[in-house]
């Protein structure tokens, strides 16, 4: 049996083969297909037991094989895999817009939503009809015939530039390596991250060290290495990916305007001015002037700090370390040795106290001392032997929920760090679907017979992708549109992830998650009290340098007639907010792949947007005790349960009691 046409449990990842795709891909959407005609044209009234359940069924079976799919091709990319996903995601995007542009569906929803049954379903079941009359109506189902098919070319188009972006950003990262033959050029460099460069270059039977642009290789080099020259090399190297300085096969610039041409294309056939306005339609934000009234507003707040950050920085650079033109591939080298200076630790110094078995564990114990769970290793088929599986039961031993944990840096890997959904929780017949994410991160993997070590950068991301995790899988929702994080509003759904972050800086939490990778000490209070002196150190750069971000990404998306490349809407933005211009060859927008090819196209501001939401949500906690499981279940039942089966100010309000306020945030950025 074709292991993707399998739903009686977990994912068959260890039979998986590409010459599965194709077959799986066309059965099931026929199947959908046939769902589709068979109840636009039923002759009953809708209703959600003739209508909605039949859809979801046969969607849910086609939205779960093609996520194993784009899963493997993230995470376990190879040419066959790549080939065949390519070639199925034309079919896969024109069925989706075929969806969304319906009429006769959209006709039923319609009725469905106007007639007395409304009244009847539960508000979950109200919030998915309507989501879907919007949606429709943002897929095209009113236009005119020939537009619809306008704007389904338009679809298909995206959704293979989007993938093509991400393709070339992979394969531009993976075609750079630098092997260095003499020790000296290295110097400052951790052991650790010495030794897994010697490894590296031994599996490609070369001598010496071998550098390259993935995070665990590059990032050290940025921050410790002595030899400013070889910092400048992957700095350039880094920042002109995918660029016309890169292989002119991988060049995402013309790939950039033409997907900005097209999104705007989609816009205005809907009756959009651009594509920010059909980006916020289903966001908390109401329009695009909100959302840079707000970007502009806290830039006002941080930058006053964010020149403090520079100017103590270049003072620092030329006193103490004779750099008196501090660049772009200096600071983070210069940053870390004037935190060190200012507070007497380094990161290599903490990261000896975070090996991953303390970390995981400690992140488990937080978890289920706030919301009474157990968090237990199990077994799985998985895609990787690095890859960890685990069980969530409740204190009754009941199992809520199962997650994958993929936590190494490989070259077959996409970069960064995500949550992905593998089945979704929902009522079928007597039963409770069980509820599956998968959590991906890039960190250095073990070397040597000790286990790996985390910076406590990396502990803050893996505890943020847990929180989107948990947002999935302690969802009691029970219909699947609005289920875990399926509804919820794209500039809340950062909320439970920049939540979890906050315990990463409490002493009761470090306290149960350290033990130094030689001597099995714990985390001293004294270099835990510095840590937590340099939590607020740069955070007006930081601050800064994300709402440079989101407005360049807001703008872009806000303003198409500017006739402006979208290298030039990053200048102008940098000389309005930014303290720190890079280089004139630096090409950020060719590496953008989240607003390119991630979804968060006019919606990179979320980030920020629900920064002010989990602060304020967390400030609930350190007034009444940060492990505090009473708390701690309100939170579950108010923010996590909730899913997207109402909006999330309203959530947010039921747990906060009161609206929103940026009080929170400033404050934990050391800004109030």
């Amino acid at each position: 049996m074709n292991p993707l046409l399998d739903f009686s449990g977990l994912p068959r990842f260890a039979d998986i083969k590409p010459e599965h795709v194709t077959p799986a891909v066309q059965t099931l959407l026929a199947e959908c297909r046939a769902a589709v005609e068979r109840a636009a044209q039923d002759a009953a009234a809708p209703r959600w037991e003739n209508f909605v359940l039949p859809m979801e069924d046969a969607n849910e079976c086609l939205s779960r094989a093609w996520g194993q799919v784009s899963h493997l091709n993230a995470v376990m990319n190879s040419p066959e895999l790549r080939e065949v996903y390519n070639a199925n995601l034309p079919a896969i995007t024109q069925y989706y817009a075929e969806l969304g542009q319906h009429e006769g569906l959209f006709r039923k929803y319609k009725a469905l939503a106007n007639s007395p049954a409304y009244a009847t379903l539960s508000a979950a079941q109200k919030k998915i009809i309507d989501n879907e009359l919007r949606d429709f109506r943002l897929g095209g189902a009113e236009l005119a015939d020939a537009d619809k098919a306008g704007f389904m070319k338009i679809q298909e188009e995206l959704a293979s530039l989007s993938a093509k972006f991400e393709e070339n950003l992979l394969d531009a990262t993976n075609a750079f390596a630098l092997y260095v033959e003499h020790r000296e050029e290295l110097a400052g460099l951790p052991e650790d991250v010495l030794d897994a460069a010697r490894a590296a270059a031994d599996a490609d039977s070369k001598t010496g060290w071998k550098l390259t642009l993935h995070m665990p290789s590059y990032l050290p080099v940025m921050q410790y290495a002595d030899n400013r020259a070889l910092r400048e090399r992957l700095y350039h190297a880094y920042v002109t990916r995918a660029s016309e300085f890169d292989d002119e096969k991988l060049d995402n610039t013309p790939l950039i305007a033409r997907i900005l041409e097209l999104r705007q294309q989609a816009a205005r056939l809907l009756g959009f001015d651009n594509y920010a306005q059909v980006s916020l339609e289903p966001k908390m934000a109401q329009s695009p002037a909100e959302v840079l009234d707000f970007l502009h507003s806290l830039g006002k707040r941080a930058r006053p700090y964010a020149e403090r950050d520079l100017a103590e920085l270049k003072d620092f650079a030329a006193r103490e370390l004779g750099l008196a033109d501090l660049q772009a591939w200096d600071m983070s080298y210069v940053s870390e040795k004037l935190r060190v200076a200012r507070y007497s630790f380094s990161d290599q110094e903490v990261k000896q106290y975070f090996p991953e078995p303390q970390v995981v564990a400690g992140m488990f114990r937080v978890v289920e001392t706030l919301y009474g769970l157990h968090i237990r290793p199990a077994s799985a088929p998985a895609w990787h032997p690095d890859v960890k599986f685990y069980d969530v039961r409740d204190h009754g031993g009941a199992l809520i929920g199962q997650f994958y944990l993929d936590l190494y840096a490989r070259p077959s890997k996409r970069g960064g760090a995500w949550m992905d959904d593998a089945i979704t929780r929902r009522r079928k017949g007597r039963d409770i679907q069980t509820p599956v994410a998968y959590l991906n991160c890039n960190f250095s993997s073990p070397v040597g017979g000790k286990p790996a070590l985390f910076t406590h950068d990396e502990v803050i991301t893996l505890f943020h992708e847990f929180g989107h995790g948990l947002h999935h899988l302690l969802t009691r929702v029970e219909d699947l549109g609005v289920s875990g994080i399926n509804g919820v509003e794209w500039d809340a759904v950062e909320l439970p992830s920049q939540f979890m972050e906050n315990f990463c800086w409490e002493w009761d939490v470090l306290k149960h998650m350290t033990r130094h990778v030689e001597t099995g000490a714990p985390l001293p209070r004294e270099l835990f009290d510095k840590m937590l002196a340099a939590k607020n150190f740069q955070a007006g750069l930081q601050t800064l340098r994300q709402l440079e971000f989101a407005l360049f990404d807001m703008l872009l998306h806000a303003e198409p007639g500017s006739g402006k490349t979208a290298l030039q809407v990053l200048e102008e933005v940098r000389s309005e907010v930014a303290v720190v211009i890079p280089p004139a060859y630096n090409r950020f927008p060719n590496n953008f792949s989240h607003i390119f090819a991630g979804g968060y196209a006019a919606g990179y501001y979320s980030y920020k947007w629900a920064e002010v939401l989990s602060a304020d949500a967390y400030a609930l906690f350190e007034e009444n005790g940060v492990l505090n499981p009473e708390v701690g279940h309100r939170f579950w039942s108010e923010i996590l349960a909730q899913g997207g089966a109402r909006p999330a100010l309203e959530s947010f309000k039921s747990f906060r009691g009161r609206e929103p306020t940026l009080d929170a945030l400033l404050r934990h950025n050391g800004m109030a």
